[in-house]
């Protein structure tokens, strides 16, 4: 049972929308080179790290796992939403994916080389974050790395609809680089660069890597 109000209600929109944005993003990376860029350099630090187990922390329908396999890592999924991993199991069979939630992840200390939260912490209350963050910290290996990707911006707005025209009832959080980067250090890890994407349109993206201390 899910007790946070904002945690059920992200759970049941992206059941709803689950086949009609896996039709939408199956080929959002094709034209986005940065990102790209930045899961094959995190491909690069998880293979010098020795290599292992890497965990997609809110994997939607499993596009971007599958990019790191192809990557050669060990990549598996987690996501809030059944009707997401469904599609997941669906879309990449050979792949692992689980329900779960980032907030209290039910994963062994120190299990997973890598991490990768790419757009997954957009629906998290600043107030969760912390939590979150400590989970990622505990579950990773000392001088494993750490890929965020998100909004960045100020404030949350709720959207309603989305992905096919479908109701939701999610808030999206934008945040600077700055903040996230605060949060991170607090948690444990060291920030090590942070990329700003498209940062003449109306939201900017950013991705971050991280690397947890020892």
């Amino acid at each position: 049972m899910i007790a946070d109000p904002w945690l059920a209600d992200t759970r049941t929109s992206y059941d709803t929308v689950a086949v009609s944005y896996a039709d939408q993003l199956r080929e959002a990376l094709a034209g986005a080179p940065y990102l790209r860029a930045a899961l094959a350099l995190f491909a690069d630090l998880v293979h010098a790290a020795g290599g292992g187990p890497v965990v997609d922390v809110g994997c939607g329908p499993g596009h971007v796992t599958a990019h790191l396999h192809k990557l050669g890592l060990d990549a598996s999924g987690i996501d809030l939403s059944s009707g997401m991993i469904d599609v997941a199991r669906r879309d990449h069979p050979r792949l692992r994916f689980e329900v779960g939630s980032m907030t209290d992840l039910d994963l062994a200390d120190a299990s997973v080389v890598g991490l990768l939260a790419f757009w997954s912490l957009i629906h998290v209350p600043d107030e969760a974050v912390p939590t979150v963050f400590g989970h990622f910290r505990r579950v990773l290996r000392p001088g494993g790395p750490l890929l965020l990707g998100f909004h960045v911006g100020d404030g949350a707005r709720l959207k309603t609809r989305g992905y096919g025209g479908h109701p939701m009832k999610v808030h999206v959080h934008r945040r600077q680089p700055e903040q996230v980067a605060a949060w991170l250090r607090n948690a444990g890890f060291t920030v090590e660069a942070h990329m700003l994407i498209d940062p003449d349109e109306s939201v900017p993206g950013a991705v971050l890597f991280a690397r947890r201390q020892s």
